[in-house]
């Protein structure tokens, strides 16, 4: 790993991680690090529309119980590269970013937690390369399966999805995220916590910084597009995508006020994850992280020991 002496969207003094540059499938991604060398690796993966401030309320308890910690800037995000097309937000290419960071850091396996996106990218990673994951852990994002499932069979996430469908348009997502120094951004984050501190102003400030950034909204709507062309695919000629299973020892956390995401779709996952752990959290929403840092991070912890 390159360190930089760059000037980062969060100022940094006197907090317990250090920023860098790691190559990784063929890009450059920014990490923070934290917590001993030789400790057990937790890569901490990131949702949309965040960055690595994400898990900033994770990062020192982690780095406290002896984990090695990374939480990047996933590709096209804040100040990792940002390749052009949507064919290099497939989700291949993410897990095998995931695949590189753990070779970037020495090791043969790595504890993978990720929140909504990063969620997603933890799964799949789980799923694809059984070999790199030890332990999974997963905030707010649906086993793939689970969510074909209730995309097939209850209107109501249908209903909740309609933003992946408004995604695929060119241009005009682009521009209604940044519309008006934001304001959708601060709405999603500001009015869809149960928290009303959950997200500080200084907290969206750096949010709105870092998805101000020249390609990223761009980047960020392509993980969607690229998503939604692979599944046409599988849908078109295959079955879905079929049976995914997980043989890590999995934690699923849930902040069921999640206006995207049904609760049910924590229900009946044995099937796909037989060694999983669901833990619901009644006054958290899909920024649950946010809205109860301690018990998140008592519930990693505890999980990845």
């Amino acid at each position: 790993m390159s360190s930089t002496a760059d000037d980062w969207t969060v100022p940094d003094d006197d907090q317990p991680w250090t920023h860098g540059t790691v190559e990784t499938n063929g890009i450059e991604l920014h990490v923070v690090t934290a917590g001993p060398e030789d400790g057990p690796l937790v890569l901490l993966l990131h949702g949309f529309p965040e960055f690595w401030y994400a898990w900033h309320h994770q990062i020192p308890v982690l780095a406290e119980a002896g984990f090695r910690v990374v939480a990047p800037d996933m590709r096209g995000y804040n100040r990792s590269e940002k390749p052009d097309g949507v064919d290099a937000y497939h989700v291949d290419e993410l897990v095998a970013d995931v695949a590189g960071l753990v070779e970037a850091f020495d090791r043969e396996t790595a504890h993978v937690v990720g929140h909504d996106w990063g969620g997603l990218v933890a799964w799949q990673t789980a799923i694809d390369r059984p070999d790199v994951v030890d332990r999974l852990a997963v905030l707010n994002a649906p086993h793939p399966s689970a969510y074909e499932r209730a995309l097939r069979s209850n209107p109501a996430q249908l209903a909740r999805s309609w933003y992946v469908g408004f995604f695929q348009l060119p241009g005009l997502p682009e521009w209604s995220l940044g519309a008006m120094d934001f304001e959708a951004l601060e709405r999603m984050l500001g009015d869809g916590t149960v928290r009303d501190d959950a997200f500080t102003a200084t907290d969206i400030e750096r949010y709105k910084t870092a998805f101000d950034r020249p390609g990223a909204r761009t980047a960020a709507l392509n993980y969607y597009r690229a998503l939604a062309r692979r599944n046409a695919r599988l849908t078109l000629f295959g079955d879905g995508v079929g049976d995914q299973r997980v043989r890590a020892s999995t934690l699923l956390v849930w902040g069921e006020q999640d206006a995207a995401l049904d609760v049910s779709l924590t229900e009946d996952l044995e099937g796909w994850v037989p060694d999983i752990r669901v833990e619901r959290l009644p006054a958290a929403s899909h920024w649950v992280q946010f809205d109860a840092p301690e018990r998140v991070s008592e519930l990693l912890v505890e999980h990845l020991s």
